[in-house]
């Protein structure tokens, strides 16, 4: 009898909580891989017994119901009609499953995506930037005037000068857009065109933007028309006799263009270090480009849609993106300005310093240190700054001698090694903010050593330079390596307590018999990933499981085992995906996107766990060899079923070629 096509989907919605609870909906070959808002109105034993409902399994976020090839198609087109849903492809599904995670993931998670691509870049320049102030700072040495030094200092400052360039190619690829557009953006934050963020007011910006010609130029004005010079133009030789005093103020202004008349002008100032304001225009670029491509004729597309593309953003990113960035950097410079007045307000800078970081901002306290140099003598700032910064390193380097990931390993160490000598970027996106707990330690760790650092009156004889290499500019070093013991120690200390990775694998019972992995047969191949057999036995073919469903393939390419040990163990590395709640099946996903699943024997559904003795639970990351779950081979057998264990690989159809050994 032919399936009723209408009938199963519309009980599939039934016992899934209707349309209104399905955040995505797309599927496969075999597969109707659905997205659930709510898991908790889903009725999973009801669903198993939907008449074209052949499986069903949880994996990566995803409840995927088997209905096999030729029909799913037609059962997801009742399902979309029935719900109202919208159709989406498997990778808008898994992006759907993805968005279900808590809402600070979700935010941090693009920061993270951006910038883990770029830390090579970084931690290279970091490290390289920290040593070179480091040795110029010598005294005797001599290594600041030679051409060593000039040639190692770009070197080290390229990917900090251009880091918008770098950070909008990273963004274009996170957020969908073309990174040659996105580099045209980059590129565009900080134009010739523009005065260099970093240095507004420098002598080179005024006679650059405001037409002034040489100082030697002026000098001979002033020389052959004296005091009438000087009332004819007062500016002019105001910057001849002194030209320290002339300010982009003095001289009217940072320079505009007024492209809208007087109701809208656009600073020509550049965006040197910033990285949010960067994102945000990549963000919107990247929106913008998708939305011309689906609406733009094909024949005029290819220029249309880029023209248009970086037009629109460099208006919307200087016009609306950049002055409101620009107004918030204000605000907090400004309100650092009062804090740091007293201990407990650089306290608070000590603890919201790197949040500055994040935004881009902290490259504007060169302000606040010069402006303490040129009052005082004394660059009060500067400890509070390396207070943040070597706590910074403190958390990082606790992750990286914690974690037991390689990966983690090898960015968190050479990233605190760079937080050490004082650069924070990589050490705070690469991964204190990625796990967020060593990023919130650091706040404190800093905080600490800010407060310290405020009561002892410490203070620097330049800026620029902080965690280890202020050693060479700071007025007391004692003091100052207290300052940093605390903040790193404390630091890494409080990361210690509360940095956890993903929950490890549970341990196999001590009674568990031992598998020789060794010796353990290759069943599965798919491409370079070599999957062993997960259980002790004899290997029978597909064909020959004494079940019709697992026999025919429709839950994907695999075999069976007949066991002659009541075992079950990883046969590769990877995440558990699903532990049925009768106990007997286990759902494994892999990194390289394999879906697996090890069934213990035939309708042992209906044992309801009896006999069976799962070793892990869903979310645990395993080892191959771990130790999954102990069944008992005679309590199935005397049930009356089957113990052949099948084992498949129930995304075959999303592989172009795989092979079973058995």
């Amino acid at each position: 009898m032919a399936l009723d096509y209408r009938k199963c989907a519309q009980e599939i919605a039934d016992n899934i909580g209707g349309g209104s609870n399905v955040a995505s909906a797309a599927h496969c070959a075999t597969r109707l891989r659905l997205v659930i808002s709510d898991n908790s109105k889903v009725n999973k034993e009801a669903l198993e017994n939907v008449d074209g409902v052949k499986g069903m399994f949880e994996s990566n976020g995803q409840l995927q119901l088997i209905i096999g090839t030729g029909t799913v198609n037609k059962v997801y087109d009742e399902f979309l009609d029935i719900t109202g849903v919208s159709a989406a492809s498997k990778e808008e599904a898994k992006a759907a499953a993805a968005a279900k995670q808590p809402w600070y993931i979700r935010l941090l998670k693009p920061i993270g995506d951006v910038f883990v691509p770029i830390l090579p870049a970084i931690v290279a320049s970091g490290l390289m930037m920290g040593l070179v102030e480091a040795l110029a700072k010598i005294p005797g040495l001599g290594f600041g005037g030679t051409d060593w030094f000039s040639f190692l200092d770009t070197v080290a400052n390229t990917a900090f000068a251009f880091l918008p360039v770098i950070v909008a190619i990273s963004a274009a690829r996170v957020f969908g857009g073309n990174i040659f557009l996105g580099a045209v953006i980059g590129l565009l934050m900080i134009h010739g065109a523009f005065l260099n963020g970093w240095n507004v007011g420098s002598a080179e910006n005024v006679s650059k933007f405001f037409g002034l010609t040489s100082p030697e130029m002026v000098s001979w004005v002033v020389k052959e028309f004296g005091e009438k010079a000087a009332a004819a133009a007062p500016q002019l030789y105001d910057w001849a006799t002194n030209p320290a005093n002339v300010t982009i103020a003095s001289l009217g202004g940072i320079p505009k263009w007024h492209l809208f008349g007087p109701i809208l002008a656009i600073n020509r100032v550049g965006y040197q270090g910033h990285v949010i304001p960067v994102m945000l225009a990549v963000l919107f670029m990247s929106k913008l480009e998708s939305w011309l491509h689906k609406h733009v004729p094909e024949m005029i597309d290819l220029f249309v849609t880029p023209l248009t593309t970086v037009l629109v953003t460099a208006l919307v990113t200087l016009t609306i993106i950049g002055p409101i960035f620009s107004t918030l950097e204000t605000l907090v410079l400004n309100g650092a300005e009062k804090l740091v007045a007293n201990p407990f307000g650089s306290m608070i800078m000590g603890a919201l310093y790197p949040c500055t970081v994040v935004m881009g901002l902290h490259h504007m306290y060169n302000v606040i240190e010069a402006g303490m140099l040129a009052s005082k003598g004394l660059n009060t700032w500067m400890p509070i700054a390396s207070a943040a910064n070597f706590a910074q390193f403190g958390a990082c380097l606790a992750v990286g001698l914690r974690s037991k990931n390689n990966k983690t390993k090898a960015v968190a160490i050479p990233s605190s090694m760079s937080a050490a000598l004082g650069i924070t970027e990589p050490a705070i996106f690469g991964v204190n903010m990625r796990f967020f707990k060593p990023f919130v330690a650091g706040m404190i760790g800093g905080a600490a050593g800010a407060l310290v650092a405020a009561f002892m009156g410490i203070g620097a004889s330049a800026y620029g330079v902080t965690g280890i290499p202020g050693y060479l500019t700071i007025n007391n070093a004692l003091l100052y390596t207290i300052v940093l013991a605390i903040s790193g120690g404390l630091a890494f200390i409080i990361t210690n307590v509360i940095f956890k990775e993903e929950e490890p694998k549970k341990k196999a019972a001590p009674a568990a018999p031992a598998v020789d992995m060794a010796s353990q047969p290759v069943v599965i191949e798919v491409g370079a990933d070599k999957i062993v057999s997960p259980a002790v036995g004899t290997l029978v073919k597909q064909d020959d499981i004494p079940d019709a469903t697992f026999a025919s393939g429709v839950l994907g390419a695999g075999l069976g085992i007949a066991p002659t040990k009541g075992i079950v163990v990883a046969p590769c590395d990877g995440t558990i995906s699903t532990v049925a709640e009768s106990k007997h099946a286990i759902g494994i996903s892999t990194d390289t996107g394999l879906e697996l699943l090890i069934h213990v024997g035939v309708d042992t559904v209906k044992m309801n766990g009896d006999g069976f003795s799962p070793a892990v639970a869903e979310g645990d990351t395993v080892k191959k060899g771990d130790l999954l779950l102990n069944f008992d081979i005679d309590k199935i057998k005397k049930a009356g079923y089957s113990d052949t264990v099948v084992f498949l690989l129930t995304n075959s159809d999303d592989f172009n070629e795989v092979k079973v050994n058995a």
